[in-house]
């Protein structure tokens, strides 16, 4: 059986599946269930000296839509839409000082930990939280540059609006790096246009690892009404935009090479696989386990270790990165990449009730004839868009020399 185990900062794990800051970890009792049902950790959900963030998280709303903009009704889509609205911590963070130090000796006597989670109004609030964080014995402290909704309240500077500014980011990550001694996390917000540039900011000011990333800021409409769903924008997230937390994570892991925990897009084992292919250490599950429950979790936990061995694969080490150190570094590289052509399996093929490759091909090179599919070579680019729409299985990419 795989190992599991896994060391983030020099903290140890005894896997990568942590629960990200969400509703499941908004108390210590909802803490301790995620450890039970198998979590290798659990971010505790941001806490703050920000009423309007407290207030908010007592409004919470959600829609959460399937892929036709509809919500779904009971009927969990593999690729979903969490559209929702909520804040901070419900409560306190000075009530939660003795919650904290529950929740991480029940973490530790299971080879899990708890992470704090901060978002502050002032540079004294972010001190004095991660301060009250660490002498809970927390190990671990995750900097909230990527909440969405602070920047919709007046008079509020926190989450996205810090995570936009590359020296605001800076100047709040040295701070606190210099007030405590445990490592800091920044989670990011994709809200923005310079992530490399915010990170490699953080990293020089004293982080020691990134959470790539919080949620995008949204808009959803209902046709039937007219009306924006929930009322107005809200945070958008869940399994569909994967590709685009991947690619930051496999972006900054190969320029810059900061530890990461990899967040927005986990519904499976599969796409918790993905993210430490593409350079993540940890993984942030959440919308999902509102949907399906905090047990969902060891069903995600023993579904990486069945596929770890079903690849071959004895640790997570040995995928670590695996992806994004075979990926191309520039266009050029995809220039002088061998060209392949498009090969027909006769025998699978099911031409001509079935013409699903020649109806994609643009560039004229399949067509039918005599009953079959040929493929004219010199127009094939290889661009596999026939390989992708096959529902036979019978189209092979060949090397246009074999």
């Amino acid at each position: 059986m795989a190992n599991l185990e896994t060391e983030f900062c020099g903290v140890k794990f005894r896997n990568p599946l942590v629960v990200s800051s969400i509703e499941p970890t908004n108390s210590v009792d909802k803490l301790k269930r995620c450890i039970d049902a198998g979590a290798g950790g659990a971010i505790v959900k941001t806490l703050t000296d920000i009423p309007d963030m407290h207030k908010l998280s007592k409004h919470s709303k959600y829609a959460i839509l399937n892929n036709k903009g509809r919500l779904i009704r009971g009927v969990i889509p593999r690729s979903f839409s969490f559209y929702a609205r909520s804040g901070y911590s419900s409560d306190p963070y000075e009530e939660w000082i003795p919650h904290l130090k529950e929740a991480q000796v029940h973490a530790e006597g299971n080879g899990a930990q708890i992470i704090g989670s901060v978002g502050a109004k002032s540079m004294e609030g972010w001190r004095d939280i991660c301060r009250a964080v660490e002498d809970c014995g927390i190990k671990l402290v995750e900097l909230n540059f990527g909440c969405p909704h602070p920047a919709m309240m007046p008079g509020v500077c926190g989450g996205s609006m810090i995570g936009q500014d590359p020296e605001m980011a800076a100047e709040v990550t040295a701070w606190v790096a210099d007030a405590v001694d445990i490592p800091v996390i920044i989670k990011m917000t994709p809200d923005q246009s310079q992530p490399i540039e915010v990170a490699r900011a953080v990293r020089d000011a004293g982080a020691s690892a990134v959470t790539l990333t919080n949620r995008y800021t949204g808009f959803a409409v209902d046709i039937e009404t007219g009306k924006p769903y929930i009322g107005g924008p809200a945070g958008v997230g869940g399994p569909w935009i994967k590709p685009l937390s991947l690619r930051w994570v496999h972006e900054i892991h190969s320029k810059l090479g900061i530890p990461i925990a990899g967040s927005n897009g986990i519904f499976d084992a599969r796409d918790a696989i993905e993210f430490i292919m593409s350079g993540a250490t940890l993984m942030q599950i959440g919308s999902v386990l509102m949907l399906k429950g905090i047990e969902y979790l060891s069903e995600v936990v023993d579904g990486i270790s069945t596929l770890l061995d079903e690849y071959g694969y004895p640790d997570l080490p040995s995928i670590h990165g695996l992806a994004s150190r075979q990926a191309a570094t520039s266009y050029q590289a995809h220039f002088e990449a061998n060209p392949v052509r498009a090969a027909i399996d006769q025998e699978k093929c099911k031409f001509p009730k079935c013409e699903n490759c020649i109806r994609s091909c643009f560039h004229e090179a399949l067509s039918g004839d005599n009953g079959t599919v040929v493929t004219l070579e010199e127009n094939c680019l290889g661009c596999e868009l026939c390989y992708s729409v096959c529902p036979h299985n019978a189209i092979e990419m060949l090397d246009k020399a074999a």
